[in-house]
C-alpha cells in the first residue's frame, strides 16, 4: 500500500519532470508569432568577453541549485520542488527578505558547473538554456520600451588592486530600447546599479540591430569594447584606474533565440506571456536571485571600506523600473542620452 508521504513525493517528482518537459518545449518552440516585429528587428546582440568563464545561464537552473532562505535559515513550508511557476509563492514567506541560496557554498567552490552557464553556438543560441526574458511595455500609442533581460548564474566581480569584490550568485542585466512610433530612438545599457544611455543612431550595429558588450565576470553592458573605468557612476573615465570592467568581441550572443517573451502593463504591474508555455509567476517574485551577503566571519569573506568580497544576489526584472518615464531609471540624474560614442570624453 502506498502511503500519503510516498504519494506526495511521487507527485512532486512528476511535477518537476513535467516542468522540465515544458521547458524543453519552450526551447524548441521558436519566437512567438505575436511579438511586435520591431522588438525583434532591433533587438540588441551581445558580445560576451572571450575570457569570461561565467556565461548566460538557464533561468530554471538557479532553482535546481538553490534553497530559499531568510536570515540564512531555510524556509519551512516553501514550495518543493521550487519552479518558475511557484516562485512567487515565496513572497508569502518573507518577500524581499527571501534569498535563493546556493545549496553548495560558492566561497568554497566557485567552479561548480551550474554556475558556468552555456556558451552560445555559432548561431548565437545558448542551446538547451532559456537565458533571457524580453518584456514589451507599450506605454501609449506612441512610446514603447522593450527590455532585453539577460541572466547569469554567477557574477564574478573584477579585481581592484589585486583584490576581488562583488562576487555573488545570480546576475540580472539588461539593455532597454525605446521606440517612438515603432522606430528605435534610444538605448539604456545597465551597468551595476547605474548605466548609460545613447541615441539609437550613435550605437554600433549589425544591420539594424544594436550591439552591446558584456563585461568579463560582472556582465555590465557597454556600448563599445575595451576597458571601462566606472569609478564615477554613469560615466566611463579614459584609462583604467580603479573600478574597471573589461569588454571585447568574444562569442556573439543572440538572446532572442533563447528567451521568454512577455508584454507588461505599467498601470497594473502585470505580465502576460506571448505564448502559452512561457511561465509567468516567477516575474512577481520580490526576493533576491542569489545568496544573502555572507557574514564577515564566513570563510573566504572580507569587507573593506564597506565593500564585500561576496555580496547579495540581485532582484529580478520587476524591480528594474519597467514603467520609467525617461530612458534612464530614476536614480540616474540628469539622464544624458549621448548622441555619440566619444573616445575623448569616455573611453567606451
Amino acid at each position: 500500500m502506498v502511503g500519503p508521504r510516498s504519494l506526495l513525493f511521487s507527485l512532486s517528482i512528476f511535477l518537476y519532470n513535467f516542468c522540465i518537459l515544458l521547458e524543453a518545449a519552450a526551447i524548441k518552440r521558436g519566437i512567438p508569432p505575436n511579438i511586435p516585429q520591431y522588438a525583434l528587428d532591433y533587438a540588441p546582440l551581445v558580445y560576451l568577453h572571450s575570457d569570461d568563464e561565467y556565461r548566460p545561464s538557464n533561468i530554471r537552473s538557479m532553482l535546481r541549485n538553490t534553497q530559499p532562505k531568510v536570515n540564512f535559515e531555510p524556509i519551512s513550508g516553501a514550495p518543493s520542488p521550487l519552479t518558475l511557476d511557484s516562485l512567487d509563492q515565496l513572497n508569502n514567506y518573507g518577500g524581499e527578505s527571501v534569498y535563493l541560496t546556493a545549496t553548495k557554498d560558492v566561497a568554497a567552490d566557485s567552479q561548480q558547473p551550474w554556475l558556468k552557464g552555456v556558451a552560445p553556438d555559432e548561431t548565437g543560441l545558448t542551446s538547451g538554456a532559456i537565458s533571457a526574458a524580453i518584456i514589451v511595455n507599450e506605454k501609449d500609442s506612441i512610446t514603447t520600451d522593450v527590455f532585453y533581460f539577460y541572466f547569469y548564474n554567477f557574477n564574478s566581480g573584477p579585481p581592484v588592486w589585486g583584490m576581488k569584490f562583488g562576487d555573488h550568485v545570480g546576475d540580472w542585466e539588461h539593455i532597454m530600447v525605446r521606440f517612438e512610433n515603432k522606430i528605435p530612438t534610444a538605448l539604456w545599457f545597465s551597468q551595476h546599479a547605474d548605466g548609460q544611455a545613447f541615441t539609437y543612431q550613435a550605437v554600433e550595429k549589425k544591420g539594424k540591430r544594436p550591439i552591446g558588450y558584456s563585461a568579463k565576470g560582472s556582465h555590465a553592458n557597454y556600448a563599445t569594447g575595451g576597458p571601462h573605468d566606472h569609478t564615477i557612476p554613469n560615466f566611463n573615465l579614459p584609462g583604467a584606474f580603479f573600478l574597471v570592467d573589461d569588454t571585447n568581441q568574444g562569442p556573439l550572443w543572440d538572446p532572442t533565440l533563447s528567451a521568454y517573451y512577455y508584454s507588461f502593463r505599467g498601470d497594473s504591474n502585470t505580465f502576460t506571456p506571448y505564448d502559452p508555455v512561457s511561465p509567468v509567476n516567477w516575474l512577481y517574485f520580490k526576493g533576491k536571485w542569489g545568496d544573502q551577503q555572507y557574514p564577515a566571519n564566513h570563510p573566504g569573506q572580507y569587507v573593506l571600506f564597506g565593500q564585500a568580497r561576496y555580496g547579495n544576489g540581485p532582484t529580478g526584472p520587476l524591480d528594474k523600473e519597467l514603467q520609467r518615464s525617461a530612458v534612464c531609471p530614476s536614480n540616474v540624474k540628469p539622464c544624458w542620452v549621448r548622441p555619440f560614442l566619444s573616445a575623448k570624453l569616455e573611453k567606451e
